[in-house]
C-alpha cells in the first residue's frame, strides 16, 4: 500500500465497524462462556473503553478545526495578496500596466470559477497549470518593467508582492493537500507497516503483545482479578527493514543498519 489515500473513506468506515462490530460479538460470546466470572471488571473497562473514545473524538475535533482554520487563512492570504499585486500594478507605466492587470484578472477569475466543481482546488492540475503559467508571464512583465524603471518604487514593489503572491500559492496548495508527507509513512513504529510498504520500523511485536494480553483476559475470566494481575512490558524491540521500498525511494542503507535489522524484507 504506497498511498494510504487511495482508499475510498466509505471502505474505510465500513472495515472499521465490521471490525468494531466482529470485536463486540467475540467479547459478548466469551463472556457467554465465561458463565459471569470476572464481571466485577466490565465497568471499569467500560469507563476505560468510554474515555479512550472520548480522547479520539477530541482529537479528530482538533486535527479537523486546525485543518480548517489552516485553509482558511491560506486562501484569505492569497486573496489579499493577489489585491496587493493589482494595486501596485497600477503604479507601472504602460504597457506593462494594463497587461499585468489582465493577467491578474484571469488569475483570479480561474479561482472563482471551480468553485461550482465541487473540488479542492489542489486536486484540478489543469487549473494549477495555468496558474503557473501566468506566474511565468507576470514575472517576464516584471523584469520588462524592471528593465524600464528599475526604482523600487513602484517597480521594486511591484515585484515584491507578485513573489508573495506567488508563495501563496504554493502555501494554499499545502494547505490543501490532506496527504502526510510519504517520509513521514516510510518510518513507523510497526512491522505491519513496514510489511505493506514502508521504509523501516524500530518498535514492539505488536502480535506478541497480542498474544500476552489474551492470557490475561483468560486468567481474569476464570476468576482472577485485575488487580492482582502483574504490570508488564516490553521486553524486546525489533527493528525491520524494507529493501524494496528503499530501492524505489533510491536510497542507499548503510550495510551496519541492514545487518543489525531482525528482519530485512527483500
Amino acid at each position: 500500500m504506497d498511498n494510504l489515500y487511495a482508499y475510498s473513506l466509505l471502505l474505510v468506515i465500513f472495515v472499521g465497524l465490521s471490525i468494531v462490530l466482529a470485536t463486540s460479538e467475540i467479547g459478548w460470546q466469551l463472556g457467554v462462556r465465561a458463565d459471569g466470572r470476572g464481571g466485577n471488571n466490565i465497568s471499569a473497562l467500560e469507563q476505560s473503553l468510554l474515555g479512550l473514545l472520548a480522547l479520539m473524538i477530541g482529537f479528530t475535533f482538533l486535527m479537523a478545526l486546525t485543518r480548517f482554520e489552516e485553509r482558511r487563512e491560506a486562501v484569505l492570504n492569497e486573496a489579499n495578496a493577489i489585491g496587493t499585486t493589482a494595486l501596485r500594478a497600477r503604479l507601472l507605466s504602460e504597457p506593462h500596466r494594463t497587461e499585468i492587470l489582465k493577467l491578474l484578472r484571469e488569475y483570479a477569475q480561474i479561482r472563482i470559477d471551480y468553485i461550482p466543481s465541487g473540488k479542492s482546488f489542489a486536486e484540478l492540475p489543469t487549473i494549477i497549470g495555468r496558474s503557473n503559467a501566468i506566474h511565468e508571464a507576470l514575472w517576464q512583465q516584471a523584469k520588462a518593467a524592471a528593465a524600464q524603471d528599475n526604482n523600487m518604487v513602484p517597480t521594486g514593489l511591484f515585484i515584491q508582492a507578485l513573489n508573495d503572491m506567488i508563495d501563496n500559492q504554493g502555501k494554499r496548495l499545502a494547505a490543501l493537500r490532506p496527504q502526510t508527507a510519504r517520509s513521514l509513512l516510510r518510518s513507523l513504529p510497526t512491522r505491519e507497516m513496514v510489511e505493506i510498504g514502508g521504509l523501516l520500523s524500530y518498535g514492539v511485536n505488536y502480535p506478541r503483545l497480542y498474544f500476552r494480553a489474551a492470557g490475561l483476559i483468560d486468567k481474569i475470566f476464570k476468576g482472577a482479578s485485575s488487580g492482582d494481575l502483574p504490570v508488564e512490558q516490553p521486553t524486546k524491540l525489533e527493528l525491520l527493514v524494507n529493501l524494496r521500498t528503499a530501492k524505489a525511494l533510491g536510497l542507499e542503507l548503510p550495510p551496519t543498519l541492514i545487518a543489525r535489522a531482525d528482519e530485512v524484507i527483500e
